[in-house]
């Protein structure tokens, strides 16, 4: 039965009815009982399988295909009809072209299956922040993640009423074949098209695929940001809440410094952290002149391998119930879960994620140990699970900003902690953003990879666009957020980390509020502003003010290396398509280096 009378909504579904062919068609209202219904078919095909619900209530179990496990960059296309806008750091396909592949690709893809119509909200529905979408899918597991991660309901359509403004999403899993793998975003149609994909992050178009590539492009055009960020408030104990975004790369605690659990030192004061979101934040102008920001998502795609009980005790708590697990180990004895760093007890003749028989602690011919979960295996947990979830998580107005952070995994070059002097120079702090890589990947070890904002596979037009938006954006808002970089990756010259991370990156945050307060003074130097050593909260540490010296410095000759490297990937990648301004910027850096040297 049809949800909507919408003529829009009614047309772009026919029309892919036509094309998919599927033996039946089904509206989503997002009602338990439908779900459930849902649950029981996915069951009995062998699609999803039940943990046990007693020891974890309303969990399941998916395995995807073998060849279907992560994001897939090389097959991701922004289709915007002239190539500029797609820029340089996206890859680009004509809108002709992408939609003559893929309808070729898609037809006839559904027969013998069934097409579910999924309304969702991406934000509270009928909030300022809500962007409203409609996924088609053949794939049931699709649908639950949905409904977790984004506001599947009725309601969506409701609030549409007559109106063409919706994110149109056509998935279908076809055959699972890599080389017919596309997720295509056509920025200007407000469509997303992805086939013969069924991992979430290519699939769950609410996510990435919506969030942010389509949704920084109708920031572009409408005047507001959509950032791949964290978004946290700090509780003091005079009860005052500060709230910060922060963005990071991959591999740098993103998830773990959004459910901080601050260090004793602390919460014997009376200090609390509050999860906002853990990976998308959607800012507006809002109230006294200031930046607001919502998490437009409505649980958590979280990576399972490290979690546990002492690197995120507040994730792990959110996955006890009404949780999807992905490419983990399945115990199908006692039907449930497990993945490497959980605990030290790997279970015995278990399944691992390809469902394989496994035990903890096999090898292979060379003697490796053989992995039971995929290292990108996925919980997909609602948010409300979440321990320290903030009681502002549905505020439709947002949460004030008082702080952006950038960060990203360098050995030498970037320090503990430092400020931004004014608002151009953080934009520019955020577009020379760089991680290094790690002996966990591929390649060379210590290779900087720039990823501007933690924004370059996500963002939906061109990235010199991008960092011209960010400027005017500064232009239009009085009360702006203060913006810092932080590197928690410092080393010595064996390798040792200098910095203890995780919890005790509370200390960081405490600099960073009193600063936006005005409470505390810095140290200027060729970069921003630093802490002075002794206004980092060292009670309780094992570190000494020496000891953090080291990691507040700024070394001339690493910074003119760096520096050189800046304006390198600037004229490589953008040439005179990049603001001036930011171009202004690292001229200052590199004045500012010869001045001092």
């Amino acid at each position: 039965m049809e949800l909507t009378t919408n003529k829009n909504v009614l047309d772009f579904v026919q029309k892919y009815v036509d094309l998919m062919k599927p033996d039946k068609v089904e509206w989503i209202d997002g009602s338990k009982k439908q779900l459930n219904e849902l649950t029981k078919i996915a069951v009995s095909t062998g699609e999803i399988y039940k943990c046990n619900q007693k020891l974890l209530p309303g969990c399941l179990y998916h395995r995807t295909a073998v060849n279907d496990v992560a994001r897939v960059e090389g097959r991701t296309f922004i289709c915007s009809r002239e190539q500029k806008n797609a820029g340089p750091t996206n890859n680009w396909m004509d809108p002709k072209e992408a939609y003559a592949k893929l309808d070729a690709i898609a037809d006839g893809c559904m027969k013998g299956r069934t097409m579910y119509i999924i309304p969702f909200s991406m934000g509270k529905i009928g909030s300022k922040f809500a962007k409203y979408g409609i996924e088609l899918t053949d794939s049931i597991y699709v649908v639950l993640n949905m409904a977790i991660m984004t506001r599947v309901s009725a309601k969506v359509l409701t609030k549409l009423g007559d109106s063409d403004d919706f994110v149109r999403g056509i998935h279908s899993k076809v055959k699972l074949e890599e080389e017919n793998r596309y997720i295509c975003q056509f920025p200007e149609d407000n469509t997303i098209y992805s086939l013969n994909s069924g991992y979430g992050g290519n699939v769950l178009l609410g996510k990435k695929c919506f969030a942010l590539r389509i949704a920084s492009y109708q920031g572009w055009k409408e005047g507001w940001m959509a950032e791949h960020m964290l978004i946290l408030g700090v509780q003091k104990p005079d009860g005052d809440i500060k709230y910060i975004t922060a963005a990071f790369p991959s591999a740098c605690g993103k998830t773990n410094l959004a459910m901080l659990i601050p260090p004793e030192t602390y919460t014997k004061k009376g200090y609390k952290v509050f999860t906002v979101g853990d990976d998308i934040a959607w800012i507006r102008r809002g109230k006294g002149g200031m930046l607001y920001a919502v998490n437009p998502e409505n649980g958590f795609f979280g990576v399972a391998p490290g979690t546990n009980v002492k690197s995120n005790p507040n994730a792990l708590a959110t996955t006890r119930k009404d949780t999807i697990f992905t490419n983990v180990v399945y115990d199908p004895k006692k039907k449930t879960v497990w993945w490497e760093g959980l605990d030290k007890n790997p279970p015995k003749n278990v399944l691992d994620w390809k469902g394989n028989k496994w035990s903890g602690g096999m090898v292979d011919a060379e003697g490796k140990i053989i992995k039971g979960a995929h290292p990108n295996s996925r919980f997909t947990a609602p948010a409300k699970n979440c321990p320290c979830l903030s009681s502002e998580f549905e505020n439709p107005k947002g949460v004030p900003i008082s702080a952006i952070i950038f960060g990203g995994r360098r050995a030498k070059a970037a320090p503990l902690v430092y400020e931004a002097r004014d608002w151009k120079h953080g934009v520019f702090v955020g577009s020379i953003m760089a991680s290094e890589t790690t002996a966990a990947a591929a390649g060379a070890v210590g290779v900087v990879r720039h990823d501007p904002m933690a924004m370059l596979p996500f963002c939906g037009y061109n990235m010199a666009d991008y960092f011209q938006h960010w400027l005017d954006m500064g232009k239009k808002v009085k009360n702006k957020p203060k913006i810092f970089n932080v590197n928690w990756f410092r080393t010595d010259d064996e390798g040792n980390f200098l910095w203890p991370g995780f919890g005790d990156n509370m200390r960081v945050l405490d600099w960073i509020i009193r600063r936006c307060e005005g409470v505390v003074d810095a140290v200027e130097t060729p970069i921003g502003y630093m802490p002075k050593p002794e206004d980092i909260n060292l009670d309780g540490l094992d570190m000494s003010v020496d000891d953090l010296k080291q990691i507040l410095d700024c070394d001339k000759k690493v910074w003119s290396a760096e520096a050189e490297d800046i304006e390198n990937y600037y004229r490589s990648k953008f040439g005179d398509t990049l603001p001036k301004e930011l171009y202004a910027e690292l001229a200052k850096l590199k004045k500012n280096l010869r001045k001092r040297a």
